[in-house]
């Protein structure tokens, strides 16, 4: 059976509806392994067990995907952590940002299921990634929450500290194919991992002075039993 076909308008060469199939989680995808294991160590902390293996791939249906403003959690335990993207579309490799918004309360027990649980915000624009290839990690991650009233870095760091989409998809063992989208792991949070109720996240890059940019709300809805 066919996979059911999501589509996302983005901003690629121009702005275009874009079918997507599969979307991939990959996670632990540190190059720096005290940073990897620093990761790992927050979450450890919130009761999460570490991995079997690093990286690791997890799957969530392409539905979750969204270029929304606002998006609807159960509860207050859930949270954002800024990710780059990668996008197979026609022929042609893409790279964009996104937000693995987590479940935390479910991720304890069952981290696949956590992930299905949120939808997932990205970027509404792409870059090709041949355009960013020769200076790659030079790419700088970021990502901000707003607590009591204030808007506070959380996240940031260059893509030198992540596996390269070349070293990922070879441990993945198999190119990207059309129509799929891979969030590509996150960096560890300044002051630990916690839930807001915005966050914002950009990939910039320094070397040609863009970025791109996606800011959501969350909406919790009430647990009734």
């Amino acid at each position: 059976m066919a996979a059911p076909v999501h589509v996302l308008q983005l901003k690629l060469d121009d702005l275009i509806d874009v079918p997507i199939r599969t979307v991939i989680i990959a996670g632990w995808t540190g190059r720096d392994q005290a940073a990897l294991q620093k990761h790992i160590a927050e979450l450890e902390a919130l009761g999460v067990k570490p991995p079997t293996s690093t990286p690791i791939f997890y799957r969530v249906a392409a539905s979750r995907l969204t270029t929304a403003p606002v998006i609807e959690v159960t509860g207050e335990s859930s949270s954002g952590e800024v990710e780059f993207v990668l996008l197979h579309h026609g022929g042609r490799l893409w790279v964009g940002i996104g937000s693995d918004h987590t479940d935390r309360d479910v991720e304890t027990y069952n981290i696949t299921v956590s992930k299905q649980m949120c939808e997932k915000p990205v970027s509404g624009e792409f870059w090709e990634i041949s355009s960013v290839a020769e200076h790659w990690d030079s790419l700088v991650l970021r990502s901000y929450v707003h607590e009591a009233g204030e808007r506070t870095l959380y996240q940031e760091g260059p893509l030198s500290a992540m596996l390269s989409p070349a070293e990922l998809l070879s441990c993945w063992r198999a190119p990207l194919e059309e129509g799929t989208l891979m969030f590509c792991g996150t960096l560890a949070a300044h002051g630990g991992i916690r839930p807001s109720s915005s966050f914002e996240f950009e990939l910039e890059d320094p070397i040609l002075e863009r970025r791109l940019s996606h800011a959501y709300d969350i909406l919790s809805l009430p647990v009734a039993g």
